[in-house]
């Protein structure tokens, strides 16, 4: 048996249950997993391996999601799975950049904020008509990228995460935050911030980022204004955590987790208590399907999904990522995710030959 040593005593009760944890624990329990190839299969040919790590994702609209990756070159993608498509477009490269740090979706028009040797910009191009199928005769255009410019010279950019009306961005560089109206491209910086962890979108429409002295600051992104340390955050261990969050996308409810992974929510009324700890740490990209279930993945080298419910207030381990739908793939490290138009998850593997991994949850 793999993973077992051939002089173990496999008729000791210990034994036994080695075996058992390694052939039904150790991979996914619920649910199903499929690692989708960043390309059209049979018809594309793949991002190259070096140039896949996928890092920044975020959802359309009309169920579209879209994505950036890192590596010796950033690329910008789109994937379909609706109708009769299912493919991932390569957008094309962002000339003289290495990394993407964030996607956002607006109405019409994607931007995306890309690092390179000489720091962080933006640029934009208008999102990805959908086919309505991909059998007959079909073909895509690329659009060209506008460089909307840099937010700060020099400076790289952490991330960035549109509001809820969609017509804007809010994001942050090493030391700043900028906004950016989606349909002109004007930037903005509006304030002073260490640029630390993702952003968040909270309840009210406010944009929440880790600020100093165990608090968060926030922003309104229609006006700018910034408050500093308008929320202390809970006990934990929050030293030199990397923050993700997830939005509850019908209570608007943030999900978080500190260093240990111990899981929290931000409401209106602020931080609620541990809600639950996750069985490795740190939390990494997690993502709330549209019956409340938080989803995401935990510990830093062979990450494993987990689930919190918050209708019975447990965290589920539910294993290690692996795909078994038409080739075999195992998925260990993750740089985002998104909930999908219908439920479904979208992680994105910040590996070589990174696929987007689409996750469909079992029916509560």
């Amino acid at each position: 048996m793999p993973g077992v040593p051939k002089r173990y005593d496999m008729s000791s009760p210990h034994a036994k249950a080695v075996v058992d944890e390694i052939v039904h624990g150790t991979f996914m329990k619920q649910g199903t997993m499929v690692a989708f190839p960043a390309c059209f299969p049979g018809t594309t040919v793949q991002i190259e391996a070096d140039e896949s790590r996928i890092t920044a994702l975020d959802a359309a609209g009309d169920g579209a999601v879209y994505g950036g990756t890192s590596g010796r070159a950033a690329h910008l993608f789109v994937g379909m799975f609706h109708g009769v498509t299912g493919m991932v477009m390569d957008m094309g490269v962002v000339e003289g950049a290495d990394s993407c740090a964030a996607v956002c979706c607006g109405a019409s028009k994607l931007l995306a904020c890309v690092n390179g040797p000489a720091g962080g910009r933006i640029v934009a191009r208008p999102l990805q008509p959908r086919p309505f199928d991909l059998i007959q005769e079909w073909s895509f255009r690329r659009e060209p990228f506008h460089d909307l410019g840099e937010p700060v010279p020099g400076e790289r950019i952490v991330h960035a995460v549109a509001d809820s009306s969609r017509t804007r961005v809010v994001g942050t560089t090493e030391g700043h935050v900028f906004t950016v109206d989606v349909e002109s491209g004007e930037i903005r910086v509006v304030g002073q911030v260490p640029g630390a962890g993702r952003l968040g979108v909270g309840p009210e429409g406010d944009v929440f980022g880790l600020d100093e002295g165990g608090s968060l600051w926030r922003c309104d992104a229609s006006s700018g204004e910034i408050e500093r340390g308008a929320v202390d955050l809970p006990d934990g261990a929050w030293d030199a955590v990397q923050l993700h969050w997830a939005r509850d996308p019908k209570e608007g409810l943030l999900y978080t987790a500190d260093g240990e992974g111990r899981l929290y929510s931000l409401g209106r009324d602020g931080f609620s208590g541990e809600l639950g700890r996750t069985m490795l740490a740190p939390v990494g990209p997690m993502a709330v399907t549209l019956d409340g279930r938080v989803f995401g993945f935990c510990g830093a080298e062979l990450s494993r999904l987990f689930c919190y419910d918050p209708a019975s207030g447990e965290v589920d381990d539910v294993g290690v990522a692996v795909s078994v739908i038409e080739r075999r793939r195992y998925g260990y490290v993750f740089g985002d995710a998104v909930v999908g138009r219908d439920g479904q998850m979208f992680f994105g593997e910040n590996d070589d030959l990174g696929h987007l991994w689409i996750y469909f949850p079992r029916i509560r």
